[in-house]
């Protein structure tokens, strides 16, 4: 297949063009996690009530969510640089409302308009690198690259709200996002390959962009009403089951429209089905790891917002000197599963470490360890990328990116939402036995530890089972290009 927009493939401006991808990538990560820290300051500043106070996540994370599927196959059709640019200038607008946002209402809409920027632009990210790395060994250190930028982004999110909010005020964790989207648009118009995309006509089918958005819109909310209802409640099970519908009629209707939004093709690649489980149930895992630690620290050890994100930097150091530091010549000497399968087996042996966490756990002995073996992190998700954009052509590169950021958020959504709920129930079970409310919180995390190691072995056997081959290369749009 050729390539929409020959002559790109060795363009001196690919090294900027990544850093674009990048830099938008690390502000939509680290305004997920920034807003964590400085949730307290804007209770107090704007007023919001417990239950309010929730949804200047979950406002973000519904749109994010819903929107990234769609606006990933909107991207193949009509354009993904135009749909990169328009998601990039939509963050950064909703950016400064989140800024000046005088009332809780007005903070929700505008964490809700940030989710959508961050969809249109998240979306067709993985699917802007594929196209301009054609050549297996820079495709992986590109994905490596990017990678990193995700998975270090999260924490690094952390300190920066902690500092920000202690130094100045909440308001300037929205502030940053504006010098760097501008910066951002300014140099994606110089750098990122124009394309003029399928046409609409290519895909344009209305009614399975409704059911689609409506379904991952109900089913994002009804994972994060969990947390405040539990998962038995007719409140969740009611948008559960509707969510269940909306995507069964999705999945029928694109089996049956001439033109469809998401071609039933793209499931039939073990690679791209595959991989995506695989990343449900890491991701399911791996990020509630990072609330629950975090939570952890702050409230059995009694550390400060800085100094939780200072205790959980070297993870990202971890992470970072792996993905950029060998990954990418792992995987290109071993193949994408073997690495995979070895990132896996590390990340098992992180959350292993935690079933065992003690009350009064010493940081070098009890938790340094554990926050380097998250080392595997920087093994697992460049070769789960390079695995799940590797069974998509060219025209579907967008929608396989969309698919794989979906997947990853609704992974986020309910990990966060099943362990923590699992660590609340068992921690009210331990205080109602008469333990001390340090070692009842302990105790509710270790549960969801031990849950999210499960959830890892699962992942593990999928990846070793499901994904056989160890690379998939020759269906790589690159070893079909001509």
């Amino acid at each position: 297949m050729r390539a929409h927009t020959p002559g790109h493939a060795h363009s001196p401006s690919r090294p900027l063009a990544l850093a674009v991808l990048a830099g938008a990538l690390l502000m939509t990560v680290l305004d997920g996690s920034i807003v964590t820290v400085a949730m307290p300051a804007m209770q107090a500043g704007l007023g919001f009530t417990p239950a309010g106070l929730s949804w200047v996540v979950n406002a973000y994370l519904i749109s994010f969510g819903a929107l990234l599927l769609l606006a990933g196959r909107l991207g193949d059709l009509i354009g993904r640089r135009r749909m990169f640019l328009a998601g990039t200038a939509v963050f950064t607008v909703a950016s400064l409302l989140a800024a000046v946002a005088g009332s809780p209402g007005t903070l929700v809409a505008a964490r809700f308009l940030q989710g959508a920027g961050s969809a249109m632009s998240s979306a067709v990210g993985l699917g802007i690198l594929v196209t301009l790395f054609t050549e297996p060994r820079e495709r992986a250190r590109a994905i490596a690259v990017f990678s990193f930028t995700g998975a270090a982004g999260a924490s690094l999110g952390q300190v920066l709200g902690g500092l920000l909010t202690d130094a100045l005020s909440w308001h300037w964790i929205f502030f940053i996002n504006l010098p760097i989207g501008a910066a951002t648009l300014a140099l994606a118009v110089r750098v990122l390959p124009a394309d003029r995309g399928l046409g609409l006509r290519a895909g344009a089918d209305a009614l399975g962009a409704l059911l689609v958005t409506g379904g991952l819109t109900t089913g994002i909310y009804a994972v994060v009403r969990i947390g405040e209802h539990g998962a038995a409640s007719v409140r969740t099970l009611g948008p559960g089951a509707l969510a269940l519908v909306l995507l069964a009629g999705f999945l029928v209707r694109q089996r049956r429209a001439a033109t469809p939004l998401m071609p039933v093709r793209i499931l039939r690649s073990r690679a791209v089905a595959g991989a995506n489980l695989v990343q449900l149930l890491m991701v399911a895992a791996l990020f509630a790891f990072q609330i629950l630690v975090a939570l952890y620290l702050q409230k059995v050890r009694g550390y400060d917002a800085t100094a939780t994100g200072l205790a959980m930097l070297p993870a990202a150091l971890a992470i970072g000197a792996v993905s950029l530091g060998g990954a990418a010549r792992l995987i290109a000497r071993f193949g994408e599963r073997a690495v995979l399968l070895t990132g896996i087996t590390l990340l098992i042996g992180v959350l292993g470490l935690l079933t065992r966490l003690p009350v009064h756990a010493s940081y070098a002995v009890d938790l340094l360890p554990v926050m380097l073996l998250a080392a595997g992190f920087g093994l697992a998700l460049p070769a789960l990328t390079a695995l799940g954009m590797s069974g998509a052509d060219e025209a579907d590169a967008g929608l396989a990116s969309g698919l794989f950021n979906t997947t990853q958020q609704i992974g986020m959504a309910l990990g966060v939402a099943v362990l923590s709920t699992l660590a609340a129930a068992r921690t009210e079970a331990l205080n109602a036995a008469g333990r001390s409310a340090a070692e009842a919180l302990t105790g509710g995390y270790r549960l969801a530890f031990a849950v999210g190691t499960g959830l890892l072995v699962a992942a593990l056997a999928v990846a070793a089972t499901v994904l056989r081959t160890p690379t998939e290369t020759a269906n790589h749009p690159a070893a079909t290009a001509s």
